[in-house]
Order: structure tokens, then C-alpha cells, then sequence
């Protein structure tokens, strides 16, 4: 039967890293067996989407565990024993889509609600190691994935797609080793007429005892102008993760080749100041004023951000348009001025970041394709990799709420990641995570074994 090799650089070891190849002939059967040369069995899919082989041919996806190189050999139709590959759990959530254990992660994907609340998101809802059972997302009101910038800014109204919009999840492989989903979804429409009626789509591969997934974002074309500057097919996708109350899944942050960003977030702190007029001084009467108003009485340093943003936000109608785009545009100018004065400095550092030891637990860091977030006491760490540079991040490592997030953006919301870049995500207890990235970044390359 067909062979092929598969290559990795010198002294790189693979865990159930994914590799596809193709053979000669049209082969029946969805699961195949391979024979690696040092005799170990491993499961093979055949790949079933309509552009995944050419006549003649047939193609497959394995997850194989091995050290600079390895053979594999297609042998017979099957699966080796004992071998089961990704199943399927009882979701927790009124929306989830799909709740897979994975052989690495227990992970839930969720089509959202539309409610406009952090539980109504569409992404990966709740997401933990098989090996120690510890969510990152145990309330559920939070998510992995999501997209925000361009639309979710004060130019265009604060319109959150995760949140104001739901998805339609297409399978287009579904088998035991490799699930790959695409959510398809329409943002709803905010202030800005060129952002209206832009369709997206999100495509999520998850493959058998891998340490890490991808993703890729695609949206309909689109120019703006965010934070004063031209945004040309441009998002911002955020990663977020709950810690408790007073606690931190990840206190570091690090971009490989060393970390250049800037500290405290001015524009929340303007917001949040315009909540405090609004409330006081707005002649609004709608009943969703009266509804925010009511929920941000008292101490509004302790409110959830959400209070926030969703009184200035378009699709909530708590205020009209006019006077949405006046407050905001004041909130826009006063953020410009602060996030630029002199005393802001950058800071340069070939050392991680404490996060939360900086002004507002937050940091903007400059360009990387590689970067992580992780715990020094534990290990545990999150690592990504992305195809191409996201021009700036958001990190923040909230410790008051226990809430930690990486966003693609800049300062004022200004989206930074190119669209149709492939985004890597990596998790795990790893001692050494910039070999991690580099793993990410370079696949083992697949040709014909040498007869």
C-alpha cells in the first residue's frame, strides 16, 4: 500500500500532530489503518468535503506522535484497537452546538442566543484539559473566539457581534479524527454605513489528542476609519478566560522576540466617566434607560463592564442615535489626547509582563505572531501563533474580577489582525513556550516514502 514521510526539523518532537496526505487511488472506507516503520497503528480518516481529493486519489488526516521523522503506511480499512479517536459529550449550554472531548480537551462550541449578555456568545463556551478538569470558562459567560473591531467600537455604536448575533455551524468533516465546523453569521448593523450588512464566516478544525486548534476568520470586505486611522479588512478576535473573583488562570504575558507595549487603558476610564454623566444628565426616557440606570445605581466602580459599553451601545437603544454618536464622539476625542500624551511611555522588555501590576491591569503591546499568556506558579499556558502579525494586542489579567483577555487590538478598539489570517492556539502546562510557537508556525512537511 501507499507510504508517505513525514519531516520535522532536528531534535522537534510532535504529540498527536495533524498531518494530511494523499495517495493514489479512489479508496473506500471512512477510517483506515497506517503502520508507522517502527510498527505502531494509527488511525486514519479519509476526508469527505468535495475539494478534499482530486479524481484518482484519496486524502486523509492522522494525528501521529513522533521525533523528527516518521513513515506511515496505509495497511487496511478499520481503526487500530482500542483506538476510538474525538467523541461527542451532553453540552451544557441551552445554545451548544457541539461539546467534543477531543483524547486533549473537553470543549463545548456554542451557536449563541442573541441576547446581548455574555452567556448569549457564539465560540467555545467552556474549554479544559481532559488531563486536570479545570474550565477556563466555568460560568459560561464568557468565550474563546470571538470577533469584535471594526464593529464593536464607538465609531460604529458598540455593535458585539458574539453577542448581538447568532450562527449557523456547518460540519464539513466528522470523524474521529478531525471535526471541522464553519459558523456563518451576519453582524448587525450599527452607526457606520460602509459596516453594514457584512456577512462572516469562522472555520474551526479540532483533530484527536492535539494540543492545540485552529481557526480562521473570514468577513465580507470592508474600509473604515477607526481610532483615526484607515481600517482595511482588519478584526479584532479576543480570547477570554475567567479566574474567580481575586484570582488569575494567567498572570504573565510575553510576545516571542521580546514585548513592547504601553500600560493603562484611557479610554475606559473615559467611558466610564461618560456613564456617570449620562446617568446624571441624559434626557432619555426609554424603558432600557431606565432599566441601566436602575442596574448602575450605587457603586459603579464594582458594576461589570458590560453595564458599561451596553448603555452607549446602537443595538440596545437605551439612548437614540443622536445622542449615542455625540457622547461617543467626546468619549472618541478625550481618548485620543490621553492614549498619546508624552507620559504614556513604551516600555521595552525581553521579560514577561506582570499584567496585573500595571495601571488598569492592562497593556497594549506592539506587533507579534507569536505570544502567550500563562500562570508562574502552575505552568498551565496559553500560546498563539498567528499567520501573520497582529499589528497590536490588548491584554488585560484582571485580578478584582478574575477576568483575562487577548484581543488583536490596539488602542481605542482599533482592530489590528488581518482577515483570513489562520490563528493557532495551544494549551498546556509547558515548560518552555516560545519551542511551543515555533512548533505552531513550522508544520512537519509530508511527501512519498522512498520505495
Amino acid at each position: 500500500m501507499a507510504a508517505v514521510t513525514i519531516v520535522d526539523a532536528p531534535n522537534t518532537s510532535r504529540n498527536h500532530e495533524p498531518v494530511h496526505f494523499t495517495v493514489p487511488g479512489e479508496l473506500d472506507g471512512d477510517l483506515w489503518i497506517a503502520v508507522t516503520d517502527s510498527g505502531e497503528e494509527v488511525l486514519c480518516q479519509r476526508l469527505g468535503a468535495p475539494d478534499a481529493s482530486t479524481p484518482g486519489t484519496t486524502s486523509f488526516v492522522a494525528t501521529v506522535s513522533f521525533t523528527e521523522s516518521v513513515t506511515l503506511t496505509l495497511v487496511r480499512p478499520g481503526a487500530p484497537e482500542g483506538v476510538i479517536g474525538m467523541v461527542e459529550l451532553d453540552g451544557v449550554e441551552k445554545d451548544s452546538f457541539v461539546r467534543l472531548d477531543t483524547g486533549y480537551f473537553d470543549l463545548e462550541l456554542c451557536s449563541g442566543t442573541a441576547e446581548g449578555t455574555g452567556n448569549s456568545k457564539w465560540g467555545i463556551r467552556h474549554f479544559r484539559l481532559t488531563s486536570d478538569g479545570i474550565d477556563l470558562l466555568p460560568s459560561g459567560n464568557n468565550a474563546i473566539g470571538g470577533f469584535y473591531g471594526p464593529f464593536f467600537t464607538p465609531e460604529n455604536g458598540l455593535i458585539n457581534p458574539p453577542e448581538h448575533t447568532t450562527v449557523d455551524i456547518e460540519v464539513l468533516e466528522d470523524g474521529p479524527v478531525l471535526k471541522h465546523y464553519r459558523m456563518h453569521g451576519v453582524v448587525p448593523d450599527g452607526l457606520l454605513p460602509e459596516l453594514r450588512g457584512k456577512a462572516f464566516s469562522i472555520d474551526w478544525w479540532f483533530t484527536y489528542g492535539t494540543p492545540y486548534f485552529r481557526r480562521q476568520y473570514t468577513v465580507d470586505d470592508f474600509q473604515t476609519e477607526i481610532n483615526g486611522r484607515s481600517v482595511t479588512n482588519k478584526i479584532t478576535v479576543g480570547d477570554e478566560f475567567e479566574s474567580g473573583q481575586g484570582e488569575l488562570l494567567f498572570n504573565r504575558f510575553a510576545a516571542h522576540g521580546g514585548t513592547r507595549y504601553r500600560a493603562g487603558d484611557p479610554y475606559a476610564g473615559v467611558l466610564a466617566d461618560m456613564v456617570e454623566e449620562t446617568l446624571a444628565t441624559s434626557p432619555a426616557e426609554s424603558e432600557r434607560f431606565r432599566t441601566f440606570k436602575e442596574a448602575l445605581t450605587g457603586d459603579l466602580a464594582s458594576a461589570h463592564w458590560d453595564l458599561y459599553w451596553r448603555l452607549f451601545c446602537a443595538w440596545e437603544k437605551a439612548l437614540p442615535e443622536n445622542e449615542i454618536r455625540e457622547r461617543l464622539t467626546r468619549v472618541r476625542e478625550t481618548s485620543h489626547v490621553l492614549a498619546d500624551l508624552p507620559e504614556r511611555s513604551w516600555v521595552i522588555t525581553d521579560e514577561p509582563v506582570d499584567v496585573s501590576g500595571t495601571e488598569h491591569e492592562t497593556i497594549f503591546s506592539g506587533p507579534a505572531s507569536k505570544s502567550a499568556e500563562y500562570d508562574t506558579g502552575t505552568g498551565r499556558c496559553m500560546v498563539w501563533w498567528t499567520s501573520q502579525p497582529s499589528g497590536a494586542f490588548q491584554i488585560v489579567q484582571r485580578r478584582q474580577s478574575g477576568w483575562v483577555n487577548w484581543g488583536s487590538n490596539g488602542e481605542n478598539e482599533c482592530p489590528e489582525l488581518p482577515v483570513g489570517v489562520q490563528i493557532k492556539t495551544a494549551f498546556g502546562y509547558f515548560d518552555d513556550w516560545q519551542r511551543v510557537a515555533d512548533g505552531l508556525e513550522s508544520a512537519p512537511k509530508v511527501g512519498p516514502a522512498e520505495s
